[in-house]
């Protein structure tokens, strides 16, 4: 924690304590890091004793503080040189050469155009689980793509010979050459038809205890959560000094509903973080306009806000709900 104090001219009139908060879905990012093998190293610029502790308090067996953005860069061609692939979650402008150098660059939705423009992959919310989803994806489509070729080469290895009239002499095979064009195409047809079942793809998830266990520790230790590493490969987290604009890969996510009743009407504002695009706004105000009780939604991109309208009282849970539903996150 980093200690505020506040005085006058002659006293001390008390001390506030500031310390980042671990988002939730965080823990089960980690968990599911490790069961895929994956080392998790944090790079910070903070001081020695903010990184230690939150090392502490998430289990991460590395932790590299005070680094400079050229400092980053070189650690991560460190790794890279001991024969290991290294990916980069980052968010901030002192991201983008470790993003670069990075052999696969991640940048966060809401971090900073320069470190989307360095990362080769951009995860539209603010949830290191999506990182998770991006892994084990690409694992999903390199799978798919050997299945594919070796069905190919299967395929093509009996079919080109017996096409060509190799066994007519030996066991007088032949093939009409109908029938080879229609093969042909079946090859086609299922070397396509096994990619599209990527169109399926569900993200496996090892369980939602840790977010459980989570909202347990939140109670009984100061919104502190624990997480785990594991060791083989290097993934590293980025643990940024900006809280104010949650640039923290780790922060807690909720609900700012600014009320302003009328003689029939009444305005909340959500804060929404993710929204990138036109195609983010027209699905959050999609998403809030088919809640019952909502007459209109706009979305304002640049303050990051949905103006609702009621025509009738709203929990703030079910908006909510709405937009997380949608693919986003409501913030405070």
């Amino acid at each position: 924690k980093t200690p505020l104090y506040f005085a006058d001219e002659d006293n001390v009139l008390g001390i506030i304590s500031v310390a980042d908060i671990v988002k939730p879905t965080s823990q089960a990012a980690i968990k599911e890091f490790e069961a895929m093998g994956i080392e998790v190293v944090m790079l910070t610029g903070d001081n020695k004793k903010t990184a230690e502790a939150i090392r502490k308090q998430l289990g991460i067996s590395r932790a590299i503080a005070e680094v400079l953005p050229q400092d980053k860069e070189r650690e991560i061609r460190n790794i890279q040189e001991q024969g290991k692939k290294v990916a980069m979650i980052g968010d901030g402008i002192n991201d983008a050469p470790a993003l670069a150098r990075a052999d696969v660059g991640i940048a966060i939705g809401a971090g900073t155009d320069v470190a989307i423009e360095s990362a080769d992959i951009v995860l539209i919310r603010s949830d290191l689980l999506d990182a998770v989803t991006a892994v084990q994806l690409s694992k999903a489509t390199i799978k798919n793509i050997k299945q594919n070729l070796f069905w190919a080469f299967i395929y093509n290895t009996v079919g080109i010979p017996l096409a060509a009239g190799v066994f007519f002499s030996i066991l007088g095979w032949k093939l009409n050459p109908m029938f080879a064009g229609a093969a042909m195409s079946l090859s086609s047809v299922s070397v396509v038809s096994n990619a599209l079942r990527l169109k399926f793809f569900k993200p496996k998830r090892l369980s939602t205890d840790a977010i459980v266990n989570y909202d347990k520790t939140v109670e009984d230790n100061e919104n502190i959560a624990i997480e785990k590493d594991n060791k083989e490969n290097i993934f590293i987290i980025e643990n940024e000094e900006n809280k104010e604009n949650n640039q923290n890969i780790c922060l807690i996510e909720d609900t700012e509903s600014i009320e302003e009743k009328g003689d029939d009407e009444m305005k909340k504002i959500l804060k929404v973080e993710g929204m990138t695009c036109g195609h983010c706004k027209a699905a959050v105000e999609k998403a809030l306009k088919a809640v019952d009780g909502v007459e209109n939604a706009v979305v304002d991109l640049e303050k990051k806000s949905a103006d609702v309208t009621l025509n009738k009282e709203v929990r703030d849970e079910v908006l909510k709900n709405a937009v997380i539903d949608a693919g986003y996150e409501v913030v405070e």
